[in-house]
């Protein structure tokens, strides 16, 4: 299995167009991509901070998740509301 903490911070005032956007990914992952086991969004005590923990079966369904169509279109419009460059941390599970 391999785990991903992706650490997301966004422009103040867009917590609601940010969340939607990424409530529809959520979906869009969980109904088409097989290999993804966990895909779950987190707020923090910062308020313009997110996490999204994501777990896969292997490094070929991650890259599956990475080419998906709908994480190219969704993650294009998450841009508007990211702050900067998401920090991304890819584990292998022990």
């Amino acid at each position: 299995m391999i785990g991903v903490i992706a650490k997301l911070t966004i422009k103040p005032g867009t917590n609601a167009d940010f969340e939607a956007t990424m409530k529809a990914l959520q979906a869009k992952v969980h109904a088409d991509e097989p290999g993804n086991k966990l895909y779950a969004l987190h707020k923090t005590a910062d308020v313009n901070v997110y996490v999204m923990l994501e777990r896969y079966e292997d490094q070929a369904a991650l890259e599956a998740h990475r080419a998906a169509p709908h994480f190219k279109e969704l993650g294009r419009k998450l841009g508007d509301y990211l702050a900067g460059r998401p920090d991304v941390q890819v584990m292998d599970e022990v």
